[in-house]
């Protein structure tokens, strides 16, 4: 009678131990895509707003490319020196114009919808990218220092004392900055610093936080 007793109070234990372990998962499964709704939102938000940013910086860009287009078609190479510099820097800002607009198209793929690895790929393809397009654009560093050359100018003592070793100081400056803005260098503080001085990056970081955010939960609760 005793043994029956216990069994009853064993099997009533199990079934409660049961419902506790469901409700918990049913908990655990609303804070999950309580959480998801949550982070994938503030993500999205952040990442329009710098679609809407970088869009305003491709028209800019554009008009700017239409600007130095007008001034390298009216020197005519009657100045090298003016004509290369300003057609490098037009070069670059065609590069710049362009990788704005691929950042764009990146950030216009992602589906908030689907798994978060997926959304975390595509936000590391775009943190690499605006690596990338910042690291090239500082390469034309130098040749803001060399638009107002002229041969005349070449037997003036002043040139090479003063003129020349800036543009020197651009070009090693420009090389360097080249060679150190990487990925690999971020934990340097002024690396961090210059990445994080612009929009673009900062709320790149910003989304992959709130999206990482929800992998953390699924560690902790497992």
């Amino acid at each position: 009678m005793e043994d029956l007793e216990l069994q009853k109070i064993w099997k009533a234990y199990d079934n409660k131990l049961e419902e506790i372990k469901v409700l918990n998962l049913q908990s655990w499964a609303l804070n999950l895509r309580s959480l998801e709704t949550i982070q994938t939102y503030k993500a999205k938000s952040k990442l329009n707003a710098l679609a809407t940013f970088n869009l305003w910086v491709v028209v800019l860009g554009i008009v700017w490319i239409l600007f130095l287009g007008v001034l390298v078609y009216g020197n005519r190479f009657q100045n090298p020196y003016f004509s290369v510099s300003v057609s490098v820097i037009l070069l670059f800002t065609i590069i710049a114009v362009w990788a704005y607009i691929r950042h764009i198209i990146i950030i216009r793929e992602i589906d908030y919808g689907q798994s978060i690895t997926d959304m975390q790929k595509k936000l590391a393809q775009l943190e690499t990218s605006t690596f990338q397009s910042t690291r090239i654009v500082w390469l034309q560093l130098p040749f803001y220092t060399t638009w107002f050359w002229h041969n005349q100018w070449m037997s003036d003592p002043k040139f090479w004392l003063i003129s020349f070793p800036i543009t020197m100081g651009f070009t090693i400056l420009a090389i360097f900055l080249y060679r150190k803005i990487t990925q690999e260098n971020l934990h340097k503080k002024w690396v961090r610093k210059l990445m994080m001085s612009g929009p673009e990056y900062t709320s790149v970081l910003q989304a992959r936080d709130f999206i990482d955010e929800i992998e953390k939960f699924k560690r902790d609760i497992a």
